[in-house]
């Protein structure tokens, strides 16, 4: 990604035109999640800073006012801001009515937060799994496994986040925390996962279509089936509760297209590699004494870029087609 602030912009231009006239009946920035509710009826949540402040300069000035004004708060450097922005964004953004209809909502039972992984726990057998954030619970899934955890604030068990550059590259399958979206690195961390399945998810998450023109190939985020409780969970310092209170994970499949556009670019680079190899034959049929065939590098090169392109293509099929049991609804 050549300007990381594009993902941003198109967002923000999304959740503009979504936003209309709606002011600000709620903020509610909890040790955990941050809250925004509309007066339209729209709610968003966002993770709040890990970094607590004694001072916030704009406390109890911020109800009533418009919500797009809030929304331009994700480009801030700010992270309390920031936080506040992403709610206030995806409470303006919502979920589209047809995703609504066709998401599918996971559970599990007495680890409700865990659900995303528990769904995929089959296609993750013998992968590189890279989890960017420390989930509470997630040893269950590492353990055992060939699996990473980044954090900024790593534990014995996990990788710091600077590892993102060494790990992500050589990943089968990523999952991304959304509120690297609040922190500003997500962009980065999707280019440096290009090449596996990537997951990004969390309550942070905005449900967005655009996704899959950044690499993304399953979107994990929350419904809220009932917000006053999800609120005042937040309000009273809650963490993974909210899943317990009225927030539910759901999955949108959002990378058939790209992996349509990985299928074409193999069938291309095929054909090319059998224009070279047609090129080859000629050249040491033809008269005379012959040396190396003067594109050998470029078919050496088209060989190794195809068994690349292949083994993405299966980790893609594999995502959608091994068998696996249903997710379990509730």
């Amino acid at each position: 990604m050549v300007n990381p602030w594009e993902l941003y912009d198109q967002l923000l231009e999304q959740a503009r035109l979504a936003a209309g006239e709606a002011l600000v009946a709620e903020v509610i920035m909890g040790p955990v999640w941050t809250v925004v509710r509309t007066d339209d009826g729209g709610m968003g949540l966002a993770m709040s800073p890990a970094t607590a402040t004694r001072t916030l300069p704009w406390s109890g000035t911020l109800r009533g006012r418009p919500i797009v004004e809030l929304i331009e708060w994700v480009k801030s450097w700010n992270f309390h801001e920031a936080a506040v922005g992403m709610a206030a964004l995806n409470a303006a953004l919502g979920i589209p009515m047809d995703w609504a209809r066709e998401a599918t909502p996971l559970m599990t039972p007495g680890s409700a937060n865990l659900a995303v992984f528990d769904h995929f726990r089959h296609h993750l057998v013998d992968k590189k799994v890279v989890v960017v954030g420390r989930y509470p619970g997630l040893e269950r899934f590492t353990e055992n496994h060939n699996w990473h955890v980044l954090e900024r604030e790593p534990n014995a068990a996990d990788l710091p986040d600077t590892a993102c550059e060494y790990v992500l590259p050589q990943a089968d399958w990523v999952f991304l925390t959304a509120s690297a979206l609040v922190n500003k690195s997500l962009p980065r961390l999707l280019t440096l996962s290009r090449h596996a399945v990537t997951v990004l998810m969390g309550p942070t998450l905005p449900w967005w279509r655009d996704w899959c023109h950044y690499g993304v190939d399953f979107l994990a985020g929350v419904r809220i089936a009932d917000d006053k409780s999800v609120r005042h969970t937040a309000a009273e310092g809650g963490g993974v509760r909210i899943f317990e209170k009225g927030a539910r994970y759901h999955l949108v499949d959002v990378g058939q297209g790209a992996m349509a556009t990985l299928k074409e670019e193999i069938a291309q680079r095929y054909q090319h590699r059998d224009q070279l190899k047609q090129a080859m034959e000629q050249w040491y049929a033809g008269p005379g004494p012959k040396g190396r065939f003067p594109q050998w590098q470029a078919l050496q090169q088209m060989d190794s870029e195809l068994s690349e392109l292949d083994r993405r293509y299966k980790r893609q099929w594999d995502a959608r087609h091994l068998s696996h049991p249903p997710a379990r609804h509730s």
